[in-house]
């Protein structure tokens, strides 16, 4: 129980901290850094005293990757193979040698120059994939470069770490090393990838039977935390098993419902983790070299974004290029854990390792500010095409109907409406659908129906319905949300696949739900019915 007190206090801090910090708009995750900060300094902690508290949080990365990972099937990740391989060993490759040269150049010696160029040029897998979550920026074009970057580095994270096991050993028979991670990559691809093709959707339809809440909870956190010791197991991250595992789920129909039960821990344990990264400062180091700490971090920030942006140039438009730049700007955790092993096999000093950590911590930080505001400060210099904005300051609707979304079933639900004659309007989000609707000369405006200001443009109060034809679950209870809190009389209409889906907007007390498969149902009753008189009619 000697950690009790620790606890407590950290608790007390957290709850405290990010209260206040909330109120200015600040993020949460630095409220846990700062109570990290503050339970290192009020009790004396060290790195070297929280190596278990340490490896406790990286499940909260583990949960993160997984959920990631539950956003992503195969075929999409083979889909994604430019972003992975092509962007990532770019962004990788040219930070490397770019922050490598540099160190050597400084006059470290040239194993850990290497080593410190690699690990500089990682980038924040938690933060990054955090907000892209929270802001539903993850399939939007600069989110999914960002989230194929982010794959690269974290499969990059193991040879890094053989990196510093081939300098500090005297085996000299590396060929031996690299086959027997060639043949591990195999097996674990292997295992993985049969239980989620054989076993996963039995499994998990067996549990459901049991309806059981607590029990498929369990079987959840039973594959998330067995697929990521399998991959530790053969020596290489437990995200990276974490995130194979909520592919091959993604496949099956309860990847929401697991989604939804995974939450909670997720965030909680990434709070545990942020609070650890705030515990890596050792503040007497940090105060004698603050001035050199925060030229390194602006240096290797300005580094990263400026090499990031100059070869994305060539892939993709300027205002994603430079929202990617931004977005991959930090450094990240996994760069904490390589400085951390290189100082204990001495290839940097310890002065150089406690330097290294707090301009990565920092860069963490200010990454939280850069990410939130990253639509804002990309429209300084690229703004978005002129329809983003066109129209929004008063549309003069009355008893109209809003229709969230223009993909597949909104694109049906707009055709149906203008055969009735109906006045409706369409908002959506993605710019390449806005601009195929205008093209058909649809009533549609560049728009996020998630966010309450629009809604109020757009008089949703004076609607006679609001017709929500998005299939991504999230952000249907998103828009969901704004609306009744915005117009609570609204007549809101979704359409839903499952009663598993319907369960998770069950709180939000709408009244018309369809749910796909049931109407489904009784439209093939009907159909079959009328077959049924007209065999009369003939008998």
């Amino acid at each position: 129980m000697a950690y009790l007190p620790i606890i407590l206090a950290g608790i007390f801090l957290s709850v405290a901290i990010n209260s206040l910090l909330k109120r200015i708009g600040i993020p949460t995750v630095i409220g846990y850094i700062a109570t990290g900060i503050a339970i290192s300094a009020v009790f004396g902690l060290h790195h070297d005293h929280n190596n278990e508290l340490s490896e406790i949080a990286e499940f909260g990365i583990v949960f993160l990757m997984f959920t990631i990972g539950l956003e992503f099937s195969f075929r999409q990740l083979v889909a994604m193979r430019k972003e992975v391989m092509v962007f990532g060993s770019l962004q990788l490759g040219l930070s490397a040698l770019v922050f490598g040269s540099v160190a050597y150049f400084f006059g470290m010696e040239q194993e850990g120059a290497i080593i410190t160029g690699l690990a500089l040029g990682l980038s924040s897998t938690a933060i990054v994939l955090k907000t892209l979550n929270e802001n539903d920026d993850i399939q939007t074009p600069y989110g999914r470069k960002s989230v194929g970057i982010l794959i690269f580095q974290d499969l990059a994270v193991i040879p890094i770490l053989l990196m510093i096991t081939i300098f500090s050993s005297n085996n000299n028979d590396i060929f031996m090393m690299l086959q027997k991670i060639a043949i591990d990559a195999v097996i674990v691809g292997i295992i993985i990838y049969l239980v989620g093709k054989y076993i996963i959707d039995w499994l998990l339809q067996w549990v459901t039977r049991t309806d059981s809440s607590e029990i498929f909870l369990g079987t959840v956190l039973f594959l998330v935390i067995g697929s990521a010791e399998l991959a530790h197991l053969f020596g290489f991250t437990y995200s990276l098993g974490a995130f194979l595992a909520g592919m091959m789920i993604a496949e099956t129909h309860y990847k929401y419902q697991i989604e939804a039960e995974l939450a909670p821990f997720r965030d909680l344990l990434l709070g545990l983790f942020f609070a650890t990264v705030g515990m890596q400062i050792n503040l007497n180091i940090v105060a004698d070299n603050i001035g050199f700490i925060l030229l390194v971090t602006l240096v290797v920030m300005a580094a990263k974004f400026g090499i990031i942006l100059l070869f994305m140039q060539f892939f993709t438009r300027p205002r994603v290029a430079l929202k990617t730049a931004l977005a991959l700007s930090q450094v990240g955790e996994f760069a904490l854990a390589v400085f951390s092993l290189a100082q204990s096999n001495l290839l940097i000093d310890n002065e150089q390792s406690q330097i290294l950590l707090s301009a990565v911590v920092i860069s963490m930080i200010l990454s939280v500010f850069i990410l939130a505001r990253v639509r804002d400060i990309a429209d300084l210099f690229t703004p978005e095409p002129e329809p983003e904005v066109a129209k929004l300051e008063s549309t003069g609707f009355k008893d109209h109907i809003i229709v969230c979304g223009f993909g597949p079933l909104g694109r049906k639900v707009a055709a149906e409406l203008k055969c009735q004659g109906v006045s409706y309007v369409i908002l959506e989000h993605n710019i390449h659908r806005m601009e195929s609707g205008r093209k058909m000369g649809e009533p549609i405006f560049f728009a996020n129906a998630a966010n309450k200001d629009v809604l109020k443009q757009f008089d949703v109060s004076k609607a006679s319905a609001v017709i929500v034809a998005v299939d991504h679950i999230r952000h249907l209870r998103l828009i969901c949300e704004a609306l009744t809190q915005v117009a609570p009389n609204a007549n809101i209409v979704v359409k839903l696949r499952s009663e598993d889906e319907r369960a998770m907007i069950g709180d939000l007390k709408i009244d018309h739900i369809l749910i796909q498969s049931r109407e489904m149902a009784r439209l093939l009753v009907i159909e079959a019915m009328r077959c049924q008189l007209k065999i009369q009619k003939r008998g």
